[in-house]
């Protein structure tokens, strides 16, 4: 049984094992509100996930310790499984997708794990978990669908209500939902007062679509994601139960509004979030939830982006902030031409970080060509104002 005991338990056994994560004020997060931002983004492993793990493995017998564990993951479940089972002295298979990035499989193979490497998608590496449990006779480690592990991730929401008081909301990003079951369950049971609200991907919102039509559903993902770490097609029993009980709504974000979240987390509070992890601050930045007047507490979950796409993060991220922009134009091909652009840009003091200067193709005007320009803007009124300049000195935008 999930009870409140059962959550304080949790804490007091986790309490030298992992961190009690700092809580900062986010002012420009969204003005209409106090926004505050819960880290466990810096959590030991760089995710929330350490906790339901550790304390599952706590509550497990001796001789179910003797016999080891076993658990399938993409990224911060293995993590928090590999950590918490070599701090208990127990031994860990973990089963992961061939295609998962090389940084996550050699992080877990850091923390004393055995790393199985099974061919195909996540569905592939929870089948042969099952069955390496069944081989072997091992424990097999939830993700989110247990118990233990819920009441462990209950513990960030003990440490929130003592962190920041007069709390009006939590904002929690889901994927399977077993974090925002354990906080929700917590909040609603030491102050009904307290608003809960779930994050979930646009691609993805199993426990969204499943909690307005009043029954799990299995849904299948629309297109690739940054938010791989919520990228769970289906919400687990008990989950689902707790959602339906204490969670006061499920909105979504996109992976554009969730790259902009990254981005001014970066700038704004220097901390680095997966998408997964930056999902909550993007439903208060684009007021995905009611924040006027309120006190709100931002979730970030978890840390550990794959640093070969942050790039490409950050660039959608300025785009999506109107702080990068492509400009297109048609142009006549003769002298003086590229300069009187590059002029009126800068004197409407955006700058130009690329070029490229193209004729025209078959079926066009022979003496024409094109010129699209990458631009450095600050924001949205910045690139309308420098179209205006440039049409109105004659020049035709594509």
């Amino acid at each position: 049984m999930l009870t409140l005991d059962r959550v304080y338990h949790a804490s007091y056994v986790l309490k030298d094992v992992v961190r009690r994560t700092d809580v900062i004020m986010a002012p420009k997060m969204n003005t209409k509100g106090e926004v505050y931002l819960k880290t466990e983004n810096l959590q030991v492993t760089g995710s929330f996930k350490i906790r339901g793990a550790y304390y599952k493995m706590s509550q497990l017998t001796q001789e179910e310790k003797e016999k080891g564990v076993v658990a399938c993951s993409a990224g911060n479940h293995a993590q928090g499984v590999a950590l918490a089972a070599k701090e208990s002295g127990i031994k860990s298979i973990i089963c992961l997708p061939d295609g998962a990035p090389i940084s996550k499989v050699e992080a877990t193979k850091s923390f004393g794990a055995e790393v199985c490497l099974v061919e195909g998608a996540y569905d592939d590496a929870y089948k042969k978990a099952k069955e390496l449990c069944a081989e072997k006779n091992m424990t097999f480690v939830h993700p989110f669908d247990d118990e233990a592990v819920i009441a462990g991730q209950g513990t960030v929401a003990l440490e929130l209500m003592e962190q920041i008081p007069d709390l009006d909301a939590v904002v929690v990003p889901v994927g399977g939902g077993g974090l925002i079951a354990g906080i929700a369950y917590t909040v609603k049971n030491l102050n009904p007062r307290i608003k809960v609200y779930g994050v979930q991907s646009a691609t993805l919102p199993s426990m969204k679509a499943s909690l307005e039509k009043g029954e799990i559903l299995e849904m299948e993902p629309e297109g690739n994601t940054i938010l791989d770490g919520i990228r769970v097609k289906k919400p687990g029993t008990l989950t689902y139960e707790l959602c339906k009980q204490y969670v006061d709504d499920v909105v979504t974000v996109t992976d554009d509004e969730t790259a902009a979240a990254i981005l001014a987390l970066m700038e704004r509070q220097k901390l680095i979030t997966e998408g997964a992890g930056a999902v909550a601050a993007a439903a208060v930045m684009f007021d995905k939830i009611p924040v006027e007047g309120k006190r709100v507490a931002c979730i970030l979950s978890g840390g550990n982006i794959d640093v070969t796409i942050l790039n490409r993060v950050i660039d959608r991220g300025l785009k999506m902030a109107g702080r990068s922009y492509r400009l297109s134009i048609s142009l006549t091909d003769k002298p003086g031409q590229l300069s009187q652009v590059a002029q009126i840009i800068a004197d409407h003091h955006g700058n130009v970080t690329g070029v490229l200067h193209e004729h025209s193709s078959e079926g066009t005007d022979v003496n024409g060509c094109y010129l699209q320009l990458s631009l450095e803007t600050r924001n949205f009124e910045h690139i309308e104002e420098i179209r205006k300049a440039l049409i109105n000195q004659g020049f035709k935008l594509l």
